[in-house]
């Protein structure tokens, strides 16, 4: 599993196929048809020669325009209801024959005296009840009138007729949104008011008054008589959503989509000429007509030249991190990051472009949430690095705007800057005032050129200060996404791991004392050694904190954790001991695991030791066994070597803090000899040739090394009486 990781992690045919997936998926987003030099915009300047139209073509309204025509034309649209001519005479036949079999089963029910009712119809069991106890006091009077069912059933009769003669519509007033209505009966359509007929609402309005005024029943049983009416009662006049569409489509197709014509060798502008909204409409309109009217090789030639253009963009990004960041170079899975970044902004951009929405929408495109991501995940140069290249793709993508590719190119480099040394997620949000500063400025800069009102640039102000605040937003969301799925360790990760509250740490210093203060010390010697020779200070601290935490496995066997004179080493054989030491890289390794250190983090457990003989035990077991009898290789440990320079740098302090530290009197020319000798070790024995270290990064390192553990060692004055003070018990009496 592991080989195959890395097989796809390395292979060049995939990271070539990554590559020119990217530059087809963002080439197929640019925009269709005859692209000119530029996307102009209203009040800028032509600089360019006279624009003469080599064909005539139509003048496109605006699209906002268009639709709103459109629909301001379907609006005006009758709603068409289709007369069911039949309908009447059907729904009177059949409450008439309903009735009679009702009574049927009514009397036949009371005949048998049956306790409970034998409902039989679509009637509910109250309704039922209700017309049966009715039924069965044929003499109750209410109101005067003698209810009974056959007084009902002529009531009944007498609503569906005035129902009819009216017409019933089925859908309410309210749903419909005209104060008119067209009604179709056969091949002519005529329009009524729609408070012409009766709609369901008042149908229910109708019955109930009806029946009111005739009897004044109770609720029950107008509940009934409700029921049983309208399972017969339907609309006679009922809407045709076919017709109703097909009429708003013939409407649609009167608007015209053009307001004018340009005539063939007509000139569209002329140089220096103010572009105004008209002069635009024309210019977009030639662009569509020109790119509508291209032949098969014009467009081939349009499309070779986009791919061109996109390859151009993207050689400048890959050549880059070849020649100075191989490490992302030579890892498949930090390139598809990068290319999903770029993906992610180019489809933002494709997407703005598809709106028809008046405003600069341009600049919600969200470039700081790319220039953002790619500082955090890399470092700031990618960062702009990156910045630059989205910002001339999302250019390209906008028809060659230069004005939005120089804003992103300002707001997108404001925004890496501000997370360059970030401390924690929350600092993401600082960014929000860097990213709307860079918009402002930029509009206020391209506005004064084009002589823009108040309003325009506060409009445009606006939409920057919304892409302000969604850019930091959506960059917290994705930094845990990426890091999740790509397992990238950014300076986010490291800064939270070197909280001395996470667990392994705390276990360390509670267990591991010496341990614990050895890594600490360690860690601003790298710290500092790394900042010198432009490494990774964080990642080289935080290295140095965990590069040890295999000692927890048994703390006691290592020297810088005995509280007394007491050494469990004396007790077993050379080769025994220094098993017990090297043990101490796996099991720190599987206490990374367990724990779920970054990868970056548990290389430095191994690379620490690299290939190197446990010394001390070595000498030992040569004095105890003789040389011929001992095989060094069983005193080395595994390695690997060092293979950077922050894994390179731990060797280096790991070795000197621990000589210097077992030194009996340092002085400043003792720690540095012995500084120069741990290092000659090391480089004589091929240690860091894995490692991009210089021999100007060595003499630096070991300056810097010389200076933090002189200051850690220096001699200090002798206080008075301090011997008696060291010999004399503090609990004696005085």
């Amino acid at each position: 599993m592991a080989g195959a990781y890395e097989k796809i992690q390395k292979s060049r045919r995939i990271k070539l196929l990554m590559v020119i997936a990217t530059i087809i998926l963002i080439v197929l987003m640019f925009p269709k048809g005859e692209s000119l030099e530029s996307e102009i915009a209203v009040n800028s300047i032509w600089i360019e020669d006279d624009l003469i139209a080599s064909m005539s073509f139509e003048i496109l309204k605006d699209p906002l325009e268009y639709e709103r025509e459109k629909t301001a034309a379907m609006e005006f649209v009758d709603e068409i209801f289709v007369k069911k001519i039949h309908l009447p005479q059907q729904v009177q036949d059949s409450l008439k024959s309903f009735n009679n079999y009702f009574l049927s089963i009514l009397d036949s029910d009371i005949y048998l005296k049956n306790n409970k009712s034998s409902n039989k119809t679509f009637l509910s069991s109250d309704s039922y009840s209700t017309f049966r106890e009715i039924r069965k006091q044929e003499n109750l009077v209410s109101g005067g009138k003698v209810l009974s069912m056959n007084s009902l059933f002529k009531l009944m009769d007498d609503i569906v007729s005035r129902t009819y003669r009216r017409g019933f519509i089925n859908k309410t007033n309210k749903e419909i949104s005209k104060d008119s209505i067209a009604i179709r009966e056969g091949k002519y359509q005529k329009a009524f008011p729609k408070n012409n007929f009766y709609d369901p609402l008042s149908i229910s309005q109708l019955i109930s008054s009806r029946l009111q005024s005739s009897f004044r029943v109770k609720d029950e049983v107008l509940s009934a008589f409700e029921e049983y009416l309208l399972n017969f009662l339907k609309p006679n006049i009922v809407l045709d959503t076919k017709l109703t569409e097909d009429a708003k489509m013939i409407a649609i197709g009167k608007i015209s989509a053009n307001r004018g014509i340009v005539n063939e060798n007509e000139r569209i502008v002329a140089k220096h000429d103010r572009i105004t909204q008209d002069i635009k409409s024309k210019i977009d309109s030639y662009r569509i007509a020109k790119g509508a009217d291209s032949g098969f090789w014009q467009r081939f030639a349009q499309n070779l030249g986009k791919l061109v253009h996109v390859i151009i963009v993207f050689m400048l990004f890959i050549i880059y991190i070849y020649l100075f960041r191989k490490n992302i170079y030579k890892d498949n899975f930090k390139v598809l990051l990068i290319a999903i970044i770029i993906l992610l902004i180019s489809f933002m951009a494709f997407l703005v472009s598809q709106m028809n929405v008046k405003g600069p929408v341009e600049l919600l495109i969200l470039l700081p949430v790319a220039s953002m991501l790619l500082t955090i995940l890399f470092d700031s140069r990618i960062g702009f690095y990156g910045t630059v290249v989205c910002a001339l793709i999302v250019g390209g993508l906008r028809g060659n705007d230069y004005v939005i590719t120089v804003m992103n190119i300002v707001a997108g480099g404001f925004a890496a800057y501000t997370v360059r040394d970030i401390k924690n997620r929350n600092q993401i949000f600082r960014s929000f005032m860097f990213i709307l500063l860079g918009y402002v400025a930029s509009i206020l800069a391209f506005g004064l050129e084009r002589f823009e009102s108040p309003d325009q640039l506060l409009i445009h102000s606006a939409f920057a200060a919304s892409n302000a605040i969604l850019s930091p937003a959506l960059t917290f969301g994705l930094i845990i996404f990426f890091e999740k799925i790509f397992r990238i360790t950014t300076e986010l990760t490291l800064l939270e791991l070197s909280d001395f509250n996470t667990p392994v740490l705390r276990e360390l210093a509670r267990n591991a004392p010496g341990t614990f203060n050895h890594s600490m010390t360690i860690g601003s010697m790298v710290e500092s050694a790394a900042e010198a020779i432009n490494a990774n200070p964080i990642l080289a601290r935080v290295g140095a904190y965990y590069h040890d935490i295999g000692k927890l496995a048994n703390p006691d066997g290592f020297v810088e954790n005995q509280m007394t004179n007491e050494n469990l080493h004396e007790e077993l054989d050379a080769k025994k001991s220094a098993e017990l030491i090297i043990n101490h890289v796996a099991k720190g390794i599987e206490l990374a695991k367990e724990h779920k250190l970054p990868k970056e983090i548990i290389d430095f457990i191994p690379m620490h030791h690299g290939t190197l003989a446990v010394i001390y035990f070595y000498e030992k077991a040569k004095e105890m066994y003789g040389e011929e009898n001992v095989n060094k290789d069983d005193y080395r440990y595994p390695g690997p070597k060092p293979n950077s320079k922050e894994t390179a740098l731990l060797m280096l302090a790991d070795a000197c803090e621990s000589a210097v530290r077992s030194m009996t009197e340092p002085d400043p020319n003792k720690i540095e000899n012995m500084i120069n000798n741990l290092f000659k070790i090391r480089i004589d024995d091929g240690q860091l040739n894995e490692t991009p270290i210089t021999f100007h990064d060595i003499t630096v390192i070991k300056e810097e090394f010389v200076k933090i553990l002189i200051s850690h060692h220096h001699k200090r004055i002798r206080y008075p009486k301090q011997e008696e003070m060291e010999n004399k018990s503090g609990d004696s009496e005085n």
